[in-house]
C-alpha cells in the first residue's frame, strides 16, 4: 500500500525535473526562512504563539515545527513526499485562515501562505516524480504494468 502513495508515477523528463525544483525550492524556502526560526526561537515564541486549535501555545507550535521543518526536509529530499506535503498543506491552509483571516491583500496579508499552499497541493497530488527518495525507496512505480 505504501508503494501505491509514495512511489512516483511514469512522468515526462521535463516533468520530473519541474517537480524537482518546486520540491527543493518551497521545502527549502520554507525550512530556511520560516522552520528554522521557529525552532532556534522555540523558548521565546512559545508562551504567545497562535493556538487555533486549542492544544495551547506550545502544542500548536510544536505541530508547526514539525512541519515547516520535519516535513518541509522531507519535501525537499522527496522522502514521502505526498505526506510532507499533505503536513505542509495543513500548516500553510491554517495559518491563511486563522491568522491572516484568509485575507489576500492588506497590512496583514496571508497572501505568501495562500502561494505556498497552492505548491504543496500541487505535490500532494503529483508526488515527488522520479528525481526523489521515493523513488529510491519505494521502488515500484505507480501505474499498473498490463
Amino acid at each position: 500500500m505504501l508503494n501505491r502513495i509514495f512511489s512516483p508515477g511514469p512522468n515526462s523528463l521535463g516533468a520530473n525535473v519541474g517537480l524537482l525544483a518546486l520540491r527543493v525550492w518551497l521545502g527549502g524556502t520554507i525550512l530556511l526562512n520560516h522552520g528554522i526560526g521557529k525552532l532556534t526561537g522555540f523558548r521565546t515564541l512559545s508562551g504567545g504563539f497562535p493556538d487555533p486549535f486549542h492544544i495551547g501555545h506550545t502544542g500548536s507550535l510544536v505541530l508547526v515545527v514539525f512541519a515547516e521543518v520535519v516535513a518541509a526536509a522531507l519535501l525537499a529530499l522527496g522522502l514521502t513526499t505526498r505526506f510532507a506535503a499533505l503536513v505542509l498543506a495543513v500548516d500553510m491552509s491554517v495559518a491563511f485562515v486563522f491568522a491572516h483571516k484568509g485575507a489576500l491583500s492588506g497590512d496583514h496579508s496571508g497572501e505568501l501562505a495562500f502561494i505556498y499552499l497552492a505548491g504543496f497541493v500541487t505535490l500532494l497530488l503529483a508526488g515527488g516524480g522520479a528525481v526523489s527518495m521515493d523513488k529510491v525507496v519505494f521502488k515500484s512505480g505507480g501505474a499498473k504494468k498490463g
